[in-house]
């Protein structure tokens, strides 16, 4: 059976970054002797998912000219994961999971992708979450819904951080980090919540608040791009909703920060042989 695709409650907006978009140099070398950049996401049935996982790209290759970036999904989408570690028999690639913690696709998926393609030298990076680049981009997605200064602080105020949601423990003290270190730049009450297989939604999440007196709360969607999950969460306060992550400017230097992450300890080693 098709899955059907809710209507995404908010329009898309410009980002308010003013992220400079000079190329990031890398901390070894010229990118033509650097491993591949696999970005990883995990792929929806929402045809703006890929689109804009595609734009988030494009930034990154912008930030790294010569870079050698290539796009897999876990599933649902084109190229699969295995079919293009089949395409780099022989070659060096970093995976970079454009996941924000860590969860059943990061500590089971990905090894077993890399194990049954031997031929190709692989390193995994850290999945994109917990980090304030994050953090910076979720509080910019939330101007854009109308996120004000008048509102760090205010009693009648807070945000809930709508996650999808996992049944893995670690993945739940990631998205309750991202939540403490939202909390901070923002000044008032962050309350993690999720679309799935986890407590409370966010429904629940907002009701809660009320009863604390903050009726005043924002959604921060803490997705990597539009989706099911996403559009869900964005449902329960579409007027005060803010987009997915996307290719917002920060996301493109933390999935370089990651890899270069990955890839510098087997420099730093190669270096000091």
């Amino acid at each position: 059976m098709t899955e059907h695709t809710p209507e995404h409650p908010y329009a898309p907006r410009p980002t308010t970054s003013a992220a400079p978009h000079a190329p990031a140099p890398p901390p070894y070398g010229t990118p033509a002797h650097a491993p591949v950049l696999l970005a990883v996401a995990h792929g929806s049935r929402d045809p703006r998912a890929p689109r804009t996982v595609r734009a988030l790209l494009a930034r990154v290759r912008d930030l790294r000219p010569g870079l050698d970036v290539r796009l897999a999904h876990i599933e649902r989408n084109a190229p699969l994961l295995p079919e293009i570690l089949d395409g780099l028999r022989g070659a060096d690639a970093v995976l970079v999971p454009l996941l924000l913690g860590r969860g059943h696709h990061v500590k089971r998926d990905l090894p077993a992708a890399t194990a049954a393609a031997p031929a190709v030298r692989t390193r995994t990076a850290e999945p994109l979450g917990p980090h304030p680049l994050l953090v910076e981009a979720l509080h910019e997605r939330l101007v854009d819904a109308g996120w004000a200064p008048a509102d760090r602080g205010d009693p009648r105020t807070a945000v809930v951080l709508a996650a999808a949601g996992s049944r893995d423990p670690d993945s739940a003290r990631d998205t309750r980090r991202t939540a403490r270190l939202l909390a901070a730049r923002l000044g008032v009450p962050v309350v993690p919540a999720y679309a799935s297989a986890a407590a409370p939604t966010v429904p629940a999440a907002l009701r809660a608040l009320a009863a604390r007196g903050r009726h005043r709360a924002f959604v921060a969607s803490y997705f990597t791009a539009p989706g099911r999950f996403a559009s869900a969460c964005a449902a329960a306060v579409p007027h005060r909703a803010a987009a997915p992550l996307g290719d917002h400017p920060a996301m493109a230097r933390l999935v370089l920060h990651r890899y270069d992450q990955a890839h510098a300890p087997a420099v730093t080693s190669l270096a000091s042989a």
